[in-house]
């Protein structure tokens, strides 16, 4: 992960808070407006907090399918990775 300046990363980290703070007060609008800024504001914590990362990983533990498709969504590479390493160990 590229090293970022600690006041970028600490104005992202805010910025995700905000952002799934807000999502409840965006839900009622038609369309799927509130699951979209939550999913980004969960993005932007989950980039820039190690402490968040942690206790998501916990929570991938708990629930594998529901954590699987956050990390597909995310387009994390270490899902791409795990993805090619089952297709060659199934082959």
């Amino acid at each position: 992960m590229p090293r970022r300046h600690p006041l970028m990363r600490m104005a992202q980290l805010c910025a995700g808070v905000l952002l799934m703070l807000a999502a409840p007060v965006v839900a009622p609008l038609p369309g799927p407006a509130g699951t979209l800024v939550f999913a980004a504001g969960l993005v932007l914590v989950l980039r820039n907090s190690r402490r968040a990362r942690v206790r998501f990983a916990r929570w991938k533990r708990r629930w594998p399918r529901v954590g699987h498709l956050v990390d597909v969504a995310m387009r994390r590479r270490s899902t791409l990775r795990r993805r090619a390493r089952a297709k060659g160990v199934a082959r």
